[in-house]
């Protein structure tokens, strides 16, 4: 029985290896090319051509992007602080590759007889997992900031800070409201209720749309870039970074963008479910692999659906002031999220009480 129970550990450890690279893998990869579509998108809505020079229309630009930051001079301050000037920007990548863990990719694969689960840990706190990680983003912001010792880069750090802290109290009211009707914090079993039924974006509009302008501060996009923002603070809390700690800190960005996409995905959008198939169906039909392959790329279709916003958004909208953007977050959004929550919990109290409507 030992035996067996050492070879059934081993195997779940090279399978859990196994998609922790796989999904660092295309992070990183989404994350290169996120630059590439930005540029592309952003020429094209101002008519302009965009990357053309490194490849066919552009393709190998953001390899010749990473190329050139690896080959800059790595410059770090006399006056900084050399540890946390360093740990700074790894805390930022860390904390923006953690955030997967709990993401159900797919539904499970299945090879050599084992049933191969497409989430690394489905944890049955996952959402409160998400906001845990995310909260800690803010200290690669605020350490990169403060350890430069220098003014600009820690205004930049403050501003950005307290914008993150203060957009995640609205995005967790959302949540509430979104818990109190699927009664779970798994994130696979939010997947599977929308399955069985509607996707929660029908039943949370309101909420949905909070947490949507909440993950476009705590991603520092535009229209809440003000931690970066160029015109003001000489290019905000890394500015005094160069080569690939400056790259992590704007991969860091392309990535929480493409992790908030999924989350988002996730919780509203039914996460890996295909619209309007029956899912169970087709796997009968056609195997569980191809079936959990089509799931795989529904989600990612979701995904890139959402980074496309990001862009369109980015490319649309003027930064709001700084008391603008304060506003926003204390003034309308945390209340808007408790009234959301307030009349979502009436209205699941009426269900419970057999008020059907």
């Amino acid at each position: 029985m030992h035996p067996m129970l050492l070879a059934f550990e081993w195997a779940l450890l090279i399978e859990k290896a196994v998609l922790i690279l796989i999904i660092i893998s295309v992070s990183l990869l989404i994350a290169m090319y996120e630059t590439y579509a930005e540029r592309k998108v952003a020429a094209f809505m101002q008519d302009r051509r965009g990357p053309s020079r490194a490849g066919p229309g552009g393709i190998l630009q953001p390899l010749a992007d990473g190329l050139k930051l690896f080959m800059k001079e790595e410059i770090i301050p006399a006056s900084s602080n050399r540890m946390l000037f360093v740990l700074g920007p790894g805390l930022a990548m860390l904390t923006a590759m953690m955030t997967s863990a709990v993401v159900p990719w797919s539904s499970h694969f299945e090879f050599f007889g084992r049933h191969i689960s497409m989430q690394i840990a489905d944890i049955n706190i996952g959402i409160l997992y998400i906001f845990g990680v995310v909260s800690m983003g803010v200290y690669g912001v605020m350490i990169g900031g403060w350890a430069s010792n220098n003014k600009f880069s820690l205004l930049a750090a403050i501003r950005g800070a307290s914008q993150i802290i203060s957009y995640e109290l609205a995005m967790g009211l959302a949540i509430i409201a979104l818990l109190m009707i699927s009664g779970s914090l798994s994130l696979r079993t939010i997947v599977e209720q929308q399955q069985a039924g509607h996707y929660y974006v029908l039943y949370q509009p309101l909420g949905f749309l909070i947490f949507l302008v909440c993950a476009f501060a705590e991603c520092n996009r535009t229209p809440f870039d003000l931690s970066e923002a160029d015109s003001e603070l000489n290019m905000g809390f890394h500015l005094e970074y160069s080569s690939m700690k400056l790259g992590f800190y704007l991969f860091s960005e392309y990535i929480n963008v493409f992790i908030s996409s999924a989350v988002m995905a996730t919780l509203y959008f039914g996460g890996f479910d295909i619209p309007f198939v029956n899912d169970a169906a087709l796997g009968q039909h056609i195997g569980q692999n191809p079936l959990a392959a089509l799931q795989a790329l529904s989600l990612f279709l979701k995904v890139v659906c959402f980074i496309f916003f990001f862009m369109w958004v980015r490319w649309t909208v003027p930064r709001f002031r700084y008391d603008q953007l304060m506003d926003l977050g204390w003034k309308v959004l945390i209340p808007l999220a408790l009234f959301n929550m307030l009349v979502t919990g009436f209205i699941v109290l009426l269900h419970q009480n057999h008020w059907h409507f």
